[in-house]
């Protein structure tokens, strides 16, 4: 604190030393020259003229005057200033309904200059505009000046870029179809479709250069999901679609389009369905065990989605890994949607295996079928032997008890075979999935002949 005090101390007595050798000094000797040009009879005035403080007081005036006179001469000379107004709208003057214009920059920046108080004018005034005059030019490409219009006489300005290269080409017509495209679909409510977009027309003219036009390779109007009034069943009209033009690549053209807008009423439905969950073991069970049974805390659920996907939906899946299971187990799962499918009632279902000894029981005499033989042919069994076998179900005998021939399919796979002999795989499968289903005979031989 106390070096604080000695350093401020040190700056005025310096301040001090500087006014008295300049300001002070210079007065002085300037006063007691004029005063020995007077007689004894002004010793008064002599005396006061040459008291310090009054020496003090007219060095403090004649300062502060000098300082007032040095800072308004500052302000004059910095009285003209520049402003520059960053992107500036192009308004262009020319035959809209016979000409297309390119090469006008849709903005350009404005230097103004000019004093303070003009500048501010300038800026607040609303008749100011930037120009482009093209009346009375013909197609093809010319030279031409950007013009800044404004009412304040004394500013100067620079328009960046003052020039411009365009380029007048004849305005042509044609008539397109026009599409409807839907974004945002994600964003509609999982339990609702759009069924379908109706509007008035599918006929538009489009307006440009005749190289534009033929740039465009489709008219559409978006119609975007979140812009719906409401996510609900019914009809919801969408007013004053935007059309935009695109080329073959996707980027949109710009070109006149009649009507620019139109109106388009969007029809929503809620299609559902309600299926039962099944529940597919996989694996095999630990030895001497079997499923006796499992419980479901869902045993259906409903289905949203497009009624094309829900007519080919008969059952939920769900699998479960019982491989080598040897004590009862809980499972929580997560129903899985099948493709295609919005939303379901349920998300999740809880499942309890209980298990118990196993027992075994026969089937014979189970005819096997044939799968996806190619078309213009038939299969043959070589002999009895390969046209039926003997299936063993394993299972708990309350389950395998009420098992009958018709719940139990032997088939063969004849993906790919074509004519003759051949040696294939047996498979079997059940209704109930609780049990276990095996084939006595592994292979069986069979012929594939062409149809005549």
């Amino acid at each position: 604190m106390k070096k604080m005090l000695t350093t401020i101390k040190s700056f005025f007595e310096n301040l001090w030393k500087l006014i008295d050798k300049f300001i002070v000094l210079p007065i002085t000797k300037l006063i007691f020259h004029i005063s020995s040009k007077f007689d004894s009879s002004s010793k008064k005035f002599e005396n006061w003229l040459s008291s310090a403080n009054t020496l003090l007081f007219i060095s403090l005036f004649l300062a502060i005057a000098i300082f007032i006179i040095i800072d308004r001469k500052i302000i004059v000379f910095n009285d003209n200033s520049a402003e520059v107004l960053k992107n500036q709208p192009v308004e262009v003057n020319y035959n809209k309904e016979a000409y297309v214009v390119e090469g006008v920059p849709e903005t350009v920046d404005v230097t103004l200059i000019g004093s303070k108080t003009d500048l501010y004018i300038a800026k607040q005034s609303s008749s100011h505009n930037v120009t482009v005059d093209l009346t009375g030019l013909k197609p093809g490409t010319h030279k031409v000046n950007i013009n800044y219009n404004q009412n304040v006489g004394n500013i100067d300005y620079m328009v960046n870029p003052s020039t411009i290269t365009v380029i007048i080409y004849e305005k042509v017509s044609e008539t397109a179809t026009m599409s409807v495209d839907i974004i945002n679909q994600d964003k509609l409510d999982p339990k609702l479709v759009i069924d379908d977009i109706d509007y008035d027309t599918d006929k538009v003219v489009i307006k440009g250069a005749e190289h534009q036009i033929n740039e465009v390779a489709s008219v559409k109007a978006v119609v975007d999901v979140n812009n719906l009034t409401s996510q609900e069943s019914g009809k919801s009209t969408l007013k004053d679609v935007p059309l935009k033009a695109y080329n073959a690549s996707g980027d949109v053209v710009d070109v006149e389009i009649v009507p620019a807008k139109i109106d388009v009423d969007v029809q929503i439905s809620s299609p559902s369905k309600e299926v039962p969950i099944k529940v597919i073991p996989k694996g095999e069970v630990s030895f001497g065990k079997a499923i006796s049974s499992i419980s479901q805390s869902v045993t259906k659920v409903i289905v949203y989605g497009d009624e094309k996907v829900l007519s080919d939906i008969s059952y939920i899946p769900v699998e479960i890994d019982v491989d080598q299971l040897k004590e009862n187990k809980e499972y929580k799962l997560e129903l899985s949607k099948p493709v295609g499918v919005r939303s379901l009632s349920v998300n999740n279902i809880t499942l309890k295996v209980t298990l118990d000894s196993v027992a075994n029981k026969d089937f014979e005499n189970i005819s096997i079928e044939s799968r996806n033989l190619a078309d213009g042919y038939s299969v043959q069994g070589v002999s009895e032997d390969s046209t039926k076998v003997t299936v063993t179900v394993k299972g708990v005998p309350s389950v395998i008890n009420s098992i009958n021939e018709s719940d139990i399919n032997a088939y063969i796979d004849l993906s790919g075979y074509k004519e003759g002999e051949h040696e294939v795989d047996v498979y079997v499968e059940g209704i109930e999935l609780k049990a276990q289903y095996v084939s006595k005979t592994k292979k069986v031989k069979i012929k594939i002949v062409k149809n005549k």
